[in-house]
């Protein structure tokens, strides 16, 4: 994308601009610039938004020397700041490295050693835990503090408001092919050990694309969305791409995730959709029960990352709100399929309609799947043959970053690990995983990882770890 200031001040794309986020962007600062993004520091429109962005960018290059291909790192909360991040680094070629905040300091360590990033943009409140990450990497990262005192031996940092103060838009954004990588997120959701998952600005803008479409997320400018699915979590689920797209309202909770406070952002802001694991909807239906949670306008939630039973779907539609569920991972862009009911399925009564909400659902447009069995031979789409679920589409990935996993893909086809069944329709339901990783709250714990730690204390001889259901966590 090639970015220049007319003398109007106004930003200019060719007309035969690429694929890449300068699409996204030029329509948040142009026609979406009345949208608002809302976290604890106050309301902000696009426009002001994009106007921080171009300095962002600015500083980025001026201060940092970040360039196409260069790797730079977020360790924060879902946060205006963090959002003005996921723009201005891919605008001026570089590649958003979101760091998982709930990672052991040891494996975020070597995932900040294998990205090479040239530097971290973190939230103050997290610089004790960033600072025993650095303490155990071996590479020397530059610190941007996003609020907060300075404190520790992270003390050094820049700060983001001062960088961004000390620079004026940048007049001009360097041309980045759609094929560049635009953002990398480390998932185990395949192996015990993160992979880096690139994702090119082709892929997010197709992505985009995609997931805005009525029979997928559906969102429109009149939406106020709330996504409680973290940024540094599969790209929060491209919500932080989609929903200024359309000119929707994006509500940040920043790190506070009670259902107390969770209730409190929608009710206050109108909340209208909302995204998040399961588990955080499970936590707002005793709000809902009692009324502390009134939800006046909030008319959909979409859950994903683990199964939803079919009672949680029905203690939140018994209170007018509708409950889907998405199916996919880092790795497909990530959403790639959504349970809402086909036509077939309008007949059905409550009981039976529940029933086909807890399956995977339908595949996203653009997206092909199919089923192998263990020789990766297709396995028959009759809706009761099992097989593992493959996928592959202009935003599933075809290869890991800086590492060869080629056992991860079937001439073309990305295996998800995900056993399944699909009905002639490609209506998806997931049966199993093929490995015995556990899922938490929406987080992939290995056990081969925990066994390991667990068989390290002195008092034990031997270990075995299994996923148990739980009420509030799945497993």
């Amino acid at each position: 994308m090639t970015g220049m200031m007319d003398s109007a001040g106004h930003l200019i794309i060719p007309t035969t601009a690429p694929l890449a986020l300068g699409l996204v962007f030029d329509r948040l600062r142009t026609v979406d610039a009345d949208g608002r993004v809302i976290d604890s520091s106050g309301v902000r429109t696009y426009g002001d938004l994009s106007e921080r962005v171009l300095r962002l960018a600015n500083a980025l290059v001026t201060d940092l020397g970040a360039g196409p291909g260069t790797r730079i790192a977020s360790f924060g909360f879902n946060s205006t700041r963090h959002l003005e991040l996921y723009y201005a680094v891919p605008l001026v070629g570089a590649i958003l490295h979101t760091l998982n905040v709930r990672l052991h300091h040891q494996e975020t360590a070597d995932i900040v050693d294998h990205a090479a990033d040239v530097a971290i943009f973190y939230d103050g409140e997290l610089e004790d835990r960033l600072a025993a990450v650095l303490a155990c990497a071996s590479s020397d990262p530059r610190l941007v503090r996003m609020g907060g005192d300075p404190v520790g031996a992270s003390s050094g940092a820049i700060d983001y408001e001062e960088m961004l103060e000390a620079h004026r838009p940048i007049r001009r954004l360097p041309d980045v092919p759609e094929e560049a990588v635009l953002g990398l997120c480390y998932s185990s959701g395949t192996t015990g050990r993160p992979k880096g998952v690139p994702t090119t600005h082709r892929a997010m803008v197709l992505h985009t694309f995609a997931t805005i479409i009525r029979d997928t997320i559906g969102v429109g400018e009149s939406d106020r969305v709330l996504p409680v699915v973290p940024m540094f979590h599969a790209f929060g689920w491209g919500l932080p791409y989609s929903v200024p797209f359309v000119g929707a309202d994006l509500v940040l909770h920043g790190s506070d995730s009670t259902p107390e406070n969770l209730a409190r952002s929608i009710d206050e802001h109108g909340v209208t959709i909302g995204a998040g694991v399961p588990t955080v909807w499970r936590s707002l239906v005793p709000l809902l029960e009692s009324g502390s949670l009134r939800a006046d306008a909030l008319r959909l939630v979409f859950a994903g990352g683990s199964a939803s039973p079919a009672s949680l779907i029905e203690s939140i539609e018994r209170h007018g709100i509708e409950y889907l569920q998405i199916w996919g991972m880092t790795e497909t862009g990530p959403i790639g399929s959504v349970s809402r009911p086909r036509r077939r399925h309008q007949h059905l009564d409550r009981t039976a309609r529940l029933e086909v909400k807890e399956r995977a659902g339908t595949i996203v447009p653009g997206v092909e799947a199919r089923l192998t069995d263990d020789d990766g031979r297709p396995v028959a789409a009759d809706g009761i043959a099992v097989g593992e679920l493959e996928v592959r589409g202009p935003w599933i990935i075809s290869e890991y970053f800086g590492e060869d996993a080629s056992d991860r893909f079937n001439d073309g086809w990305l295996r998800t690990g995900d056993m399944a069944t699909m009905e002639p329709d490609g209506f998806l339901r997931i049966v199993d995983r093929s490995k015995d990783l556990v899922k938490s709250g929406g987080e992939w714990i290995s056990s081969l990882q925990l066994e390991a730690a667990i068989r390290s204390h002195p008092e034990v001889a031997d270990v075995a770890v299994v996923g148990v259901a739980s009420r509030r966590w799945d497993e």
